[in-house]
């Protein structure tokens, strides 16, 4: 019997990117903010990037949210646009819109989304389930160094993105998600197509951590 027939998707999902996944966590420029050795300025340009691509997710749910495929994956709860623009008024002050421009590789990532929700809803439940089940787990990491490096209040502005405090129970919410994946209503064909794309936003978040680390370089 073919494995792939009795393996729960979210399982094929999770083992088929764990590689891709692994090489972004470890990634020079989220390997040195995860050290430490980045100022405050190198998380803030990070988290300008994160807005780039929720603001891609977000506009795009209303045009997903009834489709068989993607819509059962659009929560409320899991909105970060607001979070998100605290932060960022935290971190830039009332006019951090003011002359903000994606980096290149953030506008490739932001508009393979838009084009993933106009035509193809798979591709939609691929970004959307790496950006966030990935805010969930290992986004906490993230929370918890900032919050000690750069003096945030605990959970409060500043690292808000990381914080969904409409969910009770993350552990049981992830395991709710991984059982709307494993009932996704595709075929297997289908299924590969988006374990691919998964992998694609993996590249998609290691093209801009590259640029980013463009941007801050360390002394040797």
């Amino acid at each position: 019997m073919d494995a792939t027939a009795t393996t729960p998707f979210s399982t094929l999902i999770r083992v088929a990117s764990h590689e891709k996944h692994a090489e972004v966590n470890t990634s020079t420029f989220m390997s040195d903010l995860l050290g430490r050795r980045f100022g405050v300025e190198a998380y803030a340009r990070y988290t300008e990037q994160l807005w780039f691509v929720y603001r891609a997710l977000e506009d795009s749910a209303p045009t997903v949210e009834d489709d068989p495929v993607a819509g059962p994956f659009i929560r409320p709860e899991l909105m970060r646009i607001g979070a998100l623009e605290r932060d960022l008024t935290h971190l830039r002050g009332a006019g951090w819109r003011d002359g903000l421009e994606p980096l290149p590789a953030t506008a490739a990532y932001a508009a393979r989304i838009t084009e993933c929700a106009r035509t193809w809803p798979g591709g939609y439940v691929a970004h959307h389930y790496t950006r966030y089940l990935g805010d969930l787990s290992g986004g906490q990491v993230v929370r918890d160094i900032a919050e000690k490096t750069w003096g945030f209040e605990r959970k409060g502005d500043g690292v808000r993105f990381y914080v969904f405090d409409e969910i009770a129970n993350p552990a049981a919410f992830k395991r709710a998600y991984r059982e709307l994946l494993d009932a996704v209503p595709v075929d297997d064909l289908e299924k590969q197509r988006i374990i691919e794309e998964c992998n694609r936003a993996f590249e998609f978040n290691g093209a801009v951590f590259n640029e980013l680390e463009g941007e801050f370089p360390l002394s040797a």
